[in-house]
């Protein structure tokens, strides 16, 4: 069973900045495709950023293009989302994403992607 749980939320001011961790299960197998995504109250979950980890390949939506950066650091089993320039679109709740084991492709965006989600994380931007 993989488990996933985020930190790093919190209500920062427009402009601020803020970088979210996903800390991926000890007993996980290395993860090819990590993603992060955000709901905002009464939508749809819709992806943010996402990693394959064999290539390093990145991809963003494009509301976030040049403002967000996916990375991951597999030694220490996490995946990190670095937030710059927030605006208050970008007030979420953050969840995180793995596709499991032996699994390795798909539509980075799309929710069904993934087998597995961490608990989510808010992130609130205000002036």
């Amino acid at each position: 069973q993989v488990q996933l749980v985020e930190s790093g939320g919190d209500s920062v001011q427009i402009g601020g900045s803020l970088r979210l961790s996903c800390l991926v299960s000890a007993n996980a197998y290395s993860m090819c495709l990590m993603g992060w995504f955000r709901q905002h109250p009464g939508k749809e979950r819709e992806g943010v950023a996402a990693v394959y980890t064999d290539t390093g390949s990145t991809y963003y939506a494009d509301s976030v293009k040049g403002r967000f950066t996916i990375s991951q650091d597999s030694a220490k089993n996490t995946l990190y989302l670095e937030m710059n320039s927030l605006k208050p679109e970008d007030t979420a709740t953050y969840y995180c994403a793995t596709q499991g084991p032996y699994t390795c492709g798909g539509q980075w965006s799309v929710t069904t992607e993934y087998d597995y989600w961490g608990q989510g994380t808010q992130v609130t931007v205000s002036s």
